[in-house]
């Protein structure tokens, strides 16, 4: 095992704080809202199937299943993508 010693460490660079989270809590937050969002979509998403698999049922393509959840799904991706690269200070 290697040692490290402690006096050589050197401090991070650009002003930041040695040890400290990259993540800020509202950070944290809008990636658990993102999280919501994309739930929502694929629950957006369920349903529209036939009971007797010999009927076809044309509640399968209808908007809610073709534009809105897929539309919802990409709104979250798109905040889980911001939550990540934003700054927040």
């Amino acid at each position: 095992m290697a040692y490290i010693d402690k006096k050589k460490v050197q401090p991070a660079a650009d002003g930041q704080q040695a040890g400290k989270m990259a993540m800020t809590r509202k950070g944290i937050m809008l990636l658990l809202a993102g999280l919501v969002v994309m739930v929502s979509g694929y629950i957006l998403m369920t349903g529209g199937g036939s009971d007797d698999p010999q009927v076809f049922n044309y509640a399968m393509f209808d908007f809610r299943r073709l534009v809105a959840a897929p539309t919802v799904i990409i709104a979250g991706i798109v905040v889980e993508i911001v939550a990540i690269m934003k700054i927040f200070k």
